[in-house]
């Protein structure tokens, strides 16, 4: 019930619909409990007393009664899917919102294909409890109050003895509920599995059919499909089941009455047309149970859906702003990192009392062997981790206690591996500054060597690139993303192995590019090929996440140490070519 109200919750907005849409419901059910009283009206007015003038009130009421019924119908049906169509879409904005501020470290742990279900599979479970279940749930409880309330009215022992099954009902609804939620948590979790294996094969089609795995992927999916279908078939033998169980016990009350109500006709005590329209409202009170039994299922597995979506909104966002934290003026470009540790997960620690200083202006090559901790340096500057220990600050200004945007503003990176949009070209460099005009994209470009690859394309600027950009080569891929970063025109930039993938004329093209974006910004760049580093101001040679060496190319290759090492492996790799 916490987490059905809490869904509840996000209706405030739409109260007056709901309020319209609850009498339009109430409404229409009024015109359903009325047929039992005109069945009894028939019986013991019309037919026994043969009062022609009750029949002719009786028909008028009937047109009258289903006419304006039709029209409650239909505005409990509409009203209620605005509300709920709404509220849909504020909780799945509400879910992209948390997404798109939750750390780094949530998309470290988490699928892509999880992180998509949520956004899809799971909110769009709500949906059916939002609009048809709760329509329902309204609708057939006003049924079974003004059914009751008749009971009572007609015969009040009667309907004492008709209760007596109620207490069984509620237990085995309450019974029931929990393993269909519980069965409900299960299918949601094995669509959102299916989901993850469909992005995964999707996004790697190229390396699947070069390794021949066409077979294996398909073998892997249909495994998730058959456990798909497992929960599915576990959660539907307990939807089958629930409903039989229910309709016996609800049929062993409608005997009771039959045989009590029987006898008080007999006896005088009852009227035949009185004992007919309680039969009906005793049905009508079955088929309301019976019907809350299964929307009470259903709900219970949206609900499941809802415990995923909520555990999504209620997580914490281990990089957050400090109260009243202040925005970043715009800054020189100084960085210090003072005895900065990091560990992604604890007790495993990437980075060990790392300190050095960036002077603005100063390009800074970050090197060392594989696992060194030169990537964790690019992730901690923009603070998409914040350090385990020590402190980063730019201009002497602690990264930590200024918002977020204004810090990530000023810091440009160009990555290893360029993410482009579905999208033209011009949108994709405009992503660096919205408010930018024609001219300064294409100067960008221009700066970038991507302006006059761009004008040989058929639509130019207005070309549409394919999913994450792949009818561009990889060395067009990456001048699009300096032209971005150009574009964006940071103060602190890093280039994070940003041409280690382009063969040598690319490389030497887009080499080209980086210099021009460098000119008179703070850069750090993450190098494997030493040879694209020579030039840096400073070198800082990493090694098991500790400096063991600082100085300018020259000095570490007279220093005949881990740098002279590096750099005399790769130029040998290189003779020998």
């Amino acid at each position: 019930m916490k987490l059905y109200l809490r869904i509840l919750s996000y209706i405030k907005p739409y109260l007056p619909r709901l309020t319209a849409a609850a009498i339009c419901t109430v409404l229409a059910a009024v015109g359903n409990l009325y047929v039992p009283w005109i069945i009894k009206d028939v019986i013991d007015e019309v037919l026994a007393e043969r009062n022609a003038g009750m029949l002719n009130i009786i028909a008028g009421g009937i047109i009258v009664i289903f006419f304006v019924r039709g029209l409650c119908f239909y505005g409990q049906n509409y009203l209620m899917s605005y509300v709920g169509e709404r509220v849909i879409i504020d909780i799945r904005s509400a879910v992209y919102k948390k997404l798109q501020r939750l750390s780094m470290s949530f998309y470290d742990k988490n699928k892509t294909g999880t992180i998509m279900s949520y956004v899809t599979n799971d909110v769009s479970a709500l949906q059916s409890a939002m609009v048809q279940n709760t329509i329902e749930m309204i609708t057939e409880g006003c049924i079974l109050l003004g059914s009751i309330s008749a009971m009572v009215y007609l015969d009040w022992k009667l309907t004492l003895f008709t209760f007596c099954t109620f207490p069984f009902v509620l237990w085995l609804m309450d019974f029931f509920g929990k393993r269909i939620r519980k069965s409900g948590r299960r299918i949601q979790e094995c669509t959102a599995d299916i989901t993850s294996v469909l992005q995964e094969t999707v996004s790697s089609a190229r390396v699947i059919k070069s390794f021949v795995r066409e077979d294996y992927e398909i073998d892997r999916f249909c495994r998730q499909n058959l456990l798909n279908f497992r929960a599915n078939m576990k959660n539907a033998q307990l939807m089958a089941l629930l409903t039989p169980v229910i309709e016996f016990v609800a049929a062993i009350g409608v005997t009771a009455i039959i045989w009590y109500g029987g006898h008080g006709v007999i006896n005088g005590d009852l009227t035949a047309g009185s004992l007919i329209a309680f039969l009906v409202y005793a049905v009508n009170i079955s088929n309301p149970v019976k019907r809350l039994t299964r929307v009470i299922g259903s709900i219970q597995k949206a609900l499941a859906a809802a415990q995923r979506v909520f555990d999504v909104l209620d997580l914490h966002e281990e990089v957050r702003e400090i109260p009243n934290a202040k925005e970043m003026p715009h800054i020189s470009g100084r960085v210090e990192f003072c005895g900065v540790s990091f560990a992604y997960a604890k007790g495993e620690e990437v980075l060990s009392k790392v300190s050095f200083e960036a002077r603005p202006g100063e390009m800074v090559a970050i090197v060392g062997p594989s696992g060194a901790g030169k990537s964790t340096i690019a992730n901690l500057l923009p603070r998409f981790y914040d350090v385990t220990e020590g402190a980063i600050l730019i201009d002497g200004q602690n990264v930590a206690e200024v918002t977020l945007d204004s810090l990530r503003g000023q810091v440009g990176i160009v990555p290893q591996e360029t993410v482009l949009f579905n999208g033209s070209l011009y949108d994709n460099i405009l992503y660096g500054r919205l408010e930018a005009d024609r001219e300064d994209v294409e100067a960008a470009a221009r700066a970038a060597n991507a302006h006059n690859f761009i004008m040989d394309m058929p639509h130019g600027y207005g070309t549409m690139l394919g999913d994450r950009g792949l009818n561009l080569s990889g060395g067009q891929r990456q001048r699009i993303a300096i032209a971005r970063a150009i574009l964006k025109n940071p103060r602190i930039l890093i280039l994070d192995e940003a041409t280690s993938a382009l063969d040598t004329e690319s490389e030497r093209i887009v080499q080209e590019a980086l210099d021009r974006l460098m000119v008179g910004r703070t850069s750090f760049v993450i190098a494997h090929r030493l040879s694209t580093v020579k030039n840096a101001d400073k070198i800082i040679v990493l090694e098991r996440g500790r400096i063991v060496e600082t100085g300018t190319h020259d000095e570490l290759i007279r220093n005949n140490s881990l740098y002279s090492h590096l750099y005399n492996i790769q130029y040998r790799e290189k003779e020998a070519k």
